[in-house]
């Protein structure tokens, strides 16, 4: 049975799930930045899959009463996982799965984004109906908040809505992706990868320049500038909550669509194709109003899963490593949260310093994906060990799948 590492600090405390997975120095020397916060509710949960971060230090989540840390969500706002089970079995799928590759590149757009110009891959040069559709039902069904969220663009029009719906159901770059992985028993799973791409980047940039001013104009010093924060009160505070909101349901439409495109080129491709009993769709990067030891607190959650009793949730490895579908204990001491992943072990200028193709290619046997030299960042070798991140934190999850991708679609 795992259980924390709790760190002194002279503000609130750290309780880590750390045993037996590293922990940098400079990530350490964040987490002692983030407790030093006045307004910490009792202590910081760290996750085994713990890493520096851009203010705020990835795997961390931050119970805060009274204010809010942009950074502590970052700016990929709203991201996190989706997984389905299908009711294939490994034997029913080709020997030679390029051409399932080929068919998910071509129903998803995927890579850079030139704001949807013609010839972009990275989004939809022409929106399809499906697309338009979800953008003007399913992201505009809470109409609080999609008015709320217009309100906020008037007042803030830096973070605008220009080229929302070209983003809309695209994967984008870096660790986000879409696999194909085969469980325990065989069967074969959809698992995707991604967030609220540019428009989350926007709102979570906007407002940490914005925090970064209301420290200024209060003359307040804190250790680390993107620790910055906004006071609920504050105008600004309100604005900030909704346009998250806004872009934490949008993250989780963009996962819906693209898993139905998937979903649609394997029921094409494969006579029976039905769908299985489990399917997952969770953030790792969000904020939330939630009750923990007795009071209402802003819980910010960077690189973690919400992993209350019996909640399902999504924990994968790196591009040659197994996943895992888990089920929460709902801990009260990590404020019931989990990793979000195995976390990086090393920089990804460091992952391209260090390893060659033939290490990427050796990496990543079996696997039908990327072996080139502009993925060599997002290598297995470049992450911790995903055994070793859920031996850490067994008493915050049990798994109930493990997954292992035999296709792995990058931008």
């Amino acid at each position: 049975m795992a259980g924390y590492n709790y760190i002194e600090t002279k503000g609130a405390g750290i309780k880590a799930w750390t045993t037996g997975v590293p922990v940098e120095d400079a990530a350490l020397q964040q987490l002692k930045n983030v407790a030093s916060l006045p307004f910490v509710h009792r202590h910081v949960a760290v996750m085994p899959d713990v890493h520096f971060g851009k203010g705020a230090t990835v795997g961390s989540v931050i119970p805060c009463k009274g204010a809010i840390v942009p950074a502590a969500v970052g700016v990929d706002i709203g991201c996190g996982m989706m997984a389905v089970q299908t009711s294939l079995i490994s034997h029913q799928l080709p020997e030679d799965l390029s051409g399932l590759r080929s068919a998910i590149e071509a129903a998803v757009p995927h890579g850079r984004t030139n704001d949807g110009r013609k010839g972009d891959r990275g989004a939809w040069g022409s929106v399809p109906k499906d697309v338009e559709k979800a953008w003007t039902t399913a992201l505009h069904r809470n109409k609080p908040l999609i008015d709320g969220h217009a309100a906020i663009v008037e007042r803030h029009p830096k973070i605008g809505q220009a080229n929302n719906v070209a983003h809309l159901g695209t994967l984008g770059t870096g660790n986000h992706f879409i696999e194909i992985c085969l469980d325990e028993a065989d069967r074969v799973w959809v698992m995707l990868h991604s967030g609220s791409r540019g428009i989350g980047n926007r709102i979570g940039s906007y407002f940490i320049e914005r925090a970064k001013r209301e420290m200024e104009r209060w003359f307040i010093h804190l250790p680390d500038k993107d620790l910055s924060y906004l006071a609920e009160g504050s105008e600004h505070f309100y604005d900030y909550v909704k346009a998250v909101g806004w872009a934490q349901d949008y993250a989780r439409t963009n996962r819906q669509i693209m898993m139905d495109r998937v979903l649609a080129v394997m029921e094409k491709r494969f006579r029976d194709f039905a769908l299985g009993d489990v399917a997952v769709n969770c953030h790792h990067n969000y904020v939330s109003k939630e009750k923990h030891f007795g009071e209402d607190v802003w819980l910010t959650r960077k690189g973690a899963v919400s992993a209350g009793e019996g909640e399902l949730g999504i924990i994968p490895g790196s591009m040659g490593a197994k996943s895992f579908i888990v089920r929460g204990k709902g801990n009260k001491e990590s404020f019931c949260s989990c990793s979000h992943g195995a976390g990086r072990s090393m920089s990804r200028t460091e992952a391209k310093r260090r390893f060659t193709l033939a290490d990427h290619e050796a990496a990543t046997k079996g696997v039908e994906c990327r072996k080139d030299s502009d993925v060599i960042d997002e290598t297995p070798m470049a992450y911790k060990d995903i055994d070793a991140v859920m031996a850490a934190q067994a008493d915050l999850v049990e798994v109930v799948h493990t997954l292992k991708q035999i296709v792995c679609v990058k931008g």
